[in-house]
């Protein structure tokens, strides 16, 4: 261990505590202790010296070194108060008084102690105070101003040294003024390089936490001006730092969100602590300004501010700087979305389950009824005493409650059919002007017996189609059928056929109730109806017009519907004339929008919670 060791381990001994902790302020202590303590034990051991030397002292030179006692006085009190400008004021006042005794014995401000007069502001300098340093500088003049007008006075000893005495006691102020203030320039010099590197130490500290951080410190002015941004922006929004200095990080928050942002920044700087969500224009990465698939991307961010000092009052604050702290909750904001779209999604699924078994239990009850009733009826044909006659009509009415329960089963069979992706499509050629003319003339009848005129206009030169012609019948007899049970009496029915490039246009349009706009958006969603479910005018399950739009689906067609309430509607099929299967497994042979979620929960038995509210208008003609 060397002698400094030793000595610097003596010194922080004497700290008070409140600057062992701080390696500045421990630094300061030690450089006011150590030429003090230093001093002062070295001018006591050369007093004997001073004395073989001189002979007996007389009364000012026992003061004079009974003087450097001071120096030790003034290490003890900042040892025990830790007032560290306190003991400069002290120092300096001690050091000023032992200047005065000296000169004013020894030639006043010809003294050689006169000299030493400016080492006082010198040594004040360390205290890193302009108070301190003021008053030492004052006290200085001062002392130097009273010596002057002593010695015009003539109020000064008269002075007994010789001219060869009076030059080496100059010599040795000038000497010692010189050494001790090199002693302070060095100490000076030891706080500055002291001080730099504990600020270079806390400037890595903190460099480290602004690039590691996946934060965002920022320090705005009250109108939202960035004067600092941690470079961890630069990964979060794909740009320079330099470039959200000032006014660049408002411009890109997005353009609904900036009175938020300022009102949180402006009430943090009266002294709120304030957190507020807004969203920030991120660059794309792999794409530049200007590029034609160039895409604005928002993300969402959460920022906490705060006054830069909380300890100002409300008065002073009212022009505080702000800091905040922001993170990126893009995912978290994309979860909320998510939580609010499966929570409308369960809605809406009770409502569907609620319309389902409405719809369902009418479907079915009605038709069993009519079965159960009959055919207890002729079961006890001899009681009621039953004709022929009357028998044939029961069985009929039976037969065609049966025949309508079957179409109820089948469409809900064929749409789980095709939302479990296993409807196959039988592809063939077939001529489809003879099946679309088979089935107007099927619903003729019924077109004439609700007083409904059905126009067909088919083209004798219709080619060749291929596809699948049970699909084919099915769609056609499901849109006919609709269009003649929703048209009033004395309405019309146009069925038309045409080829557009590759394409066979069917477009069947009606004169009836037509479709409220809020109904059209769902309509060809499963059983769905129009109109409220227990004020429906026509019954049905709301299959048919799903139905239809899935095997438009599968056979790669379109379908637009067209509807004006009250007016009448208008429904468009575009089907290829050579359809082509996908190569594509079988649970992916359908659109994603024709995919029915409601199917298959109703015939597994799964949970009813999994439907969507969106039934159809029109049911599967039986």
């Amino acid at each position: 261990m060397t002698v400094l060791s030793i000595i610097r381990d003596c010194l922080d001994a004497l700290l008070h505590p409140s600057a062992r902790y701080d390696a500045l302020t421990r630094a300061r202590h030690r450089a006011f202790m150590a030429p003090r303590l230093l001093g002062s034990l070295a001018a006591f051991a050369a007093f004997p010296v001073y004395l073989a030397m001189r002979g007996a002292p007389s009364a000012i030179e026992v003061a004079a070194f009974a003087w450097l006692i001071a120096p030790i006085m003034l290490s003890w009190f900042l040892s025990r108060t830790g007032r560290y400008e306190g003991a400069h004021v002290l120092s300096s006042l001690a050091l000023a008084g032992l200047i005065m005794a000296v000169a004013m014995t020894t030639g006043g401000i010809e003294s050689f102690a006169a000299v030493w007069l400016v080492v006082v502001p010198l040594e004040a300098a360390l205290s890193a105070s302009r108070r301190v340093a003021a008053f030492a500088s004052l006290l200085a003049l001062s002392c130097a101003a009273m010596l002057i007008l002593i010695g015009q006075l003539g109020w000064l000893p008269l002075d007994e040294l010789g001219a060869a005495e009076r030059g080496v006691l100059m010599a040795f102020g000038v000497a010692s003024a010189t050494l001790y203030a090199a002693g302070l320039a060095f100490g000076a010099e030891s706080l500055a390089r002291t001080s730099v590197a504990l600020l270079s130490r806390e400037e890595e500290r903190y460099r480290l936490l602004a690039r590691n951080m996946s934060d965002v410190i920022s320090r705005h002015q009250r109108n939202g001006a960035v004067q600092f941004i941690s470079p961890a922006v630069e990964a979060m929004l794909g740009t320079s730092v330099t470039q959200l200095h000032g006014h660049g990080l408002f411009d890109r928050v997005h353009v609904a969100d900036r009175p938020a942002y300022l009102t949180a920044l402006s009430d943090a700087a009266r002294g709120d602590v304030r957190s507020v969500e807004f969203r920030l224009r991120r660059e794309p990465v792999g794409s530049e300004r200007g590029q034609v698939n160039y895409q604005v991307d928002f993300i969402w961010v959460e920022m906490r501010c705060r006054p830069l000092d909380q300890d100002l009052g409300r008065d002073a604050m009212r022009e505080a700087d702000v800091v905040a702290v922001m993170r990126d909750v893009t995912d978290r904001k994309l979860s909320e979305q998510a939580l609010d779209q499966a929570r409308s999604a369960a809605e809406a699924a009770d409502a569907a389950k609620t319309r389902f078994l409405a719809t369902m239990s009418h479907e079915l009850r009605t038709p069993l009824n009519a079965i159960i009733g009959f055919s207890e009826m002729m079961a006890q044909e001899q009681t009621l005493m039953l004709g022929a006659a009357q028998r044939k009509e029961y069985a009929q009415l039976i037969n065609d409650s049966g025949q309508h329960l079957l179409s109820v089963v089948n469409g809900i069979l064929d749409m789980s059919k095709m939302e479990s992706g296993n409807f196959e499509i039988a592809s063939e050629p077939f001529a489809p002007r003879a099946s679309l003319m088979h089935c107007c003339n099927l619903l003729a009848l019924k077109a004439r017996e609700n007083g409904i005129d059905l126009v067909t206009d088919a083209p004798q030169d219709l080619p060749v189609m291929t596809g699948d012609p049970r699909a084919f019948k099915q769609i056609v007899l499901n849109l006919v059928a609709n269009a003649i049970k929703f048209t009033e009496r004395g309405g019309q029915v146009s069925v038309t056929a045409a080829v557009t490039g590759s394409q066979l246009t069917l477009r069947i349009s009606d004169t009836g109730v037509g479709i409220a706009p809020d109904d059209l958006k769902r309509i060809g969603a499963p059983f769905f109806q129009a109109g409220k479910t227990y004020q429906r005018r026509h019954e049905g399950t709301g299959l048919g017009l799903s139905i239809v739009k899935s095997l438009v689906a599968l056979h790669l067609g379109e379908l637009t519907v067209q509807s004006r309430l009250g007016e009448g509607t208008v429904v468009t099929v575009k089907l290829p004339l050579i359809y082509t299967p996908p190569q594509a497994k079988p649970a992916d042979r359908m659109p994603a929008e024709s995919k029915i979620a409601t199917l298959t929960p109703v015939l597994r038995q799964e949970p009813l919670e999994q439907l969507h509210d969106q039934p159809a208008a029109v049911k599967k003609s039986a």
